[in-house]
């Protein structure tokens, strides 16, 4: 994705950092956030949809509680982030209801995002709030992690969240206005680096750890995040967000910050993924019928196309699509486990609530997790 392109961008995650929202430690800067809330409202206007994943509640609850610096003990931070977290989606519900907007608090760990059944209910539940056109506000669940705050100041959390989604552009406001060639805040003649793939390796040599320590990460987190994000397509612009209009301005395709660019197109890359890097854990027998559907078409796997089921398989598993002789033919996450797929094989969708009491999905495998072998 050039700049050009990223006009077109249709699906948009944005990440705020800890000294953007909080002002460098002073706590929540509501004008700030006010700004920006109206630039995703506008974005939103102009029929984009915006997932906003936001650093800052550990930050504000230390402002809150008076302390001084960030803590090291992981009791410390999750109190802090419990006493945050309040803070910080009030501030943005007050500023998007000036809009009416609603917005909706969604919490995640890792355990959320490498689990298929939990990864495809935070993407089946954030699909649906944007649909609704509610602002899901993302953060990770400081509160009740045990062995560390991990997402590396949401940047990696960031990037997960545009692979769950299938996100065009993810978008990184920071207090710095991009990648440098060095830290500009020790080198004068530092340059902005304008555009570079995400993957370019002279790119390790750039980044830094966070000077605020507010925050986890700096350059090296964004870094990381720009790669996890064009592992699924979704090439990341890294901004100042202090800027004025630097939202608007980014996905107008303006030369501001640093765009880092993925190498593949997002339905090829997740594909990839879906092919190589998970367990297969059961198959499914199709008929001519369905086999041609999927295959010359493009379309959802529906139970009516499914002969028989085989394996011991859960709600979001990777399972296997074969034809009568064994031979495969696709591969995708099931929408129903083992049991309800014996059920409902061979029937119409318009029959699953009357078979299993319940009609989560038509289809077993929807085309947008299926590849084709």
């Amino acid at each position: 994705m050039n700049r050009r392109a990223i006009k077109d961008a249709k699906r948009i995650v944005i990440k705020i950092g800890s000294a953007l929202l909080t002002n460098d430690g002073a706590g929540v800067d509501r004008d700030a956030v006010d700004d920006w809330v109206g630039q995703i409202a506008d974005l939103i206007s102009a029929g984009k949809e915006v997932v906003l994943v936001s650093s800052g509640a550990i930050a504000e609850g230390i402002a809150r509680l008076g302390w001084v610096g960030r803590p090291d003990s992981i009791h410390d931070l999750q109190a802090a982030a419990a006493v945050g977290q309040m803070g910080l989606i009030q501030t943005y519900e007050t500023s998007f209801l000036r809009f009416n907007r609603h917005t909706a608090q969604i919490l995640l760990d890792h355990d959320d995002l490498a689990s298929r059944q939990r990864y495809l209910n935070a993407r089946g539940v954030l699909q649906k709030l944007m649909h609704l056109g509610v602002i899901p506000i993302v953060n990770e669940n400081d509160t009740v992690v045990t062995d560390e705050i991990r997402f590396g100041d949401n940047d990696n959390l960031a990037a997960l969240v545009a692979n769950l989604i299938d996100a065009d552009i993810l978008v990184i406001l920071t207090d710095k206005d991009g990648l440098y060639s060095a830290n500009p805040d020790y080198d004068p003649m530092a340059k902005l680096v304008a555009e570079k793939q995400a993957a370019d390796e002279s790119l390790d040599s750039l980044v830094g750890e966070s000077a605020s320590g507010l925050g986890r990460g700096g350059m090296v987190t964004k870094l990381q995040a720009a790669r996890i994000a064009a592992s699924s397509g979704c090439s990341t612009v890294i901004a100042g967000g202090r800027n004025k209009n630097v939202l608007l301005d980014v996905i107008a395709g303006k030369n501001i910050g640093t765009l880092l660019t993925a190498n593949e197109k997002p339905i090829a890359a997740r594909k990839q993924w879906l092919a190589g890097q998970l367990q297969v854990k059961g198959s499914l027998v199709l008929d001519v019928g369905a086999i041609k559907v999927l295959v010359r078409h493009g379309r959802s796997l529906l139970p009516v196309g499914i002969v028989d089921v085989s394996g011991s398989f859960g709600r979001g598993d990777l399972v296997s699509c074969v034809d009568d002789k064994g031979n495969e033919v696709a591969r995708g996450l099931v929408n129903y486990n083992a049991q309800e797929a014996m059920k409902i094989c061979g029937k119409s969708s318009d029959a699953i609530a009357d078979i299993l009491g319940y009609r989560d999905h038509d289809e077993m495998i929807h085309r947008d997790n299926l590849v084709i072998c």
